[in-house]
């Protein structure tokens, strides 16, 4: 499945002009292989659970995640960035 459109919230594009320049070359090498392939092994995507059961994340590095959602099946919504406090 290849993903056509990324939507992306105000707060999501707040937060990645506020990370600094190396962080933010990674997001976009990341979201070339999520464009390509969603679920490619090195995001490391997952479905949430609980409160969060609608949405799902993948990893920029080690702390860095993204949340999005699957608006169709190949369209999503980026909401936030950021280390694990995006799940609260």
């Amino acid at each position: 499945m290849k993903i056509k459109k990324i939507y992306y919230t105000k707060n999501f594009e707040r937060k990645v002009r506020k990370l600094p320049s190396v962080l933010k070359s990674e997001i976009e090498k990341r979201e070339q292989l999520f464009i390509e392939d969603p679920f490619n092994p090195t995001l490391k995507t997952h479905k949430l659970k609980s409160r969060l059961k609608n949405l799902w994340t993948f990893s920029i590095s080690f702390k860095q995640r993204i949340l999005f959602e699957f608006v169709n099946k190949n369209k999503v919504l980026f909401f936030d960035v950021g280390g694990h406090e995006i799940y609260d």
